[in-house]
Parts: structure tokens; sequence; C-alpha cells
């Protein structure tokens, strides 16, 4: 458990890294897509994690913790949203539906009531 833990926070430092160098070179070298660059990371992380579990039955082992939860965890939420999608849509299909409308709505109604409060 230990060892999953110490995985997990050092993919999740190298993610969180890999994100920031991919959106500073994307704002200094293509400032048309700086705004963009979210949306980039998270398709980069997204297809990492598709073609991880397309390749493989994910097992929970430490390239698991270290690349799935950590790594890709950080660098983009996104990827660990689409992972958890993927895996309820293996079972049941309008759990997923449901989970994604949630997961959108929620968000953005929680992002919202965040800033609102704020003002």
């Amino acid at each position: 458990m230990l060892l999953n833990i110490i995985l997990v926070g050092f993919g999740g430092a190298l993610g969180a890294v890999s994100r920031f160098g991919i959106n500073e070179i994307l704002y200094k070298n293509f400032s048309f897509i700086s705004l963009y660059s979210n949306l980039v990371v998270n398709i980069i992380g997204c297809f990492l994690v598709g073609f991880i579990i397309g390749a493989t039955i994910p097992v929970k082992d430490s390239s698991y913790y270290f690349f799935i939860v950590g790594f890709l965890g950080s660098f983009t939420t996104m990827s660990a949203f689409t992972h958890e999608t993927i895996m309820i849509a293996n079972t049941n299909l309008i759990q997923a539906l449901s989970y994604i409308m949630l997961t959108v709505i929620l968000t953005i109604f929680a992002t919202f009531i965040g800033a609102w409060i704020t003002k």
C-alpha cells in the first residue's frame, strides 16, 4: 500500500510538471492555440489512457499506479474521468451516460457557485 502511494505521488508530480511544460511551450510558441492548451493536454492524456486500456486490461500493479493514477491523473483529470467512464460503461451504459451528464453539470454548477460566493 505504501509503495502504491509513493508511486502515485511520484507519477503525479511528473504529470503536473509535464502538463505545465506543455502549456508553457504552447503558450510561448503557438500563441494562437494557447487558449486551448488544456484541450491539447486533455486529448493527449485521454488518448494515452485509451491506448493503455486498449492494449492491456489494466492490472493494478506498480505501473498502473504510477502511470495511470499518478502521471495521467495529474497530467489531466479528464483522463481519469474518461477512464472511470469506460469502466462504468463496460457494465452499464446508462449509468455511464448518467455519470457523464452529472459530472459536467455538477462541476460547472459547483464552479459557478464557488465564483458567485466570492462576489
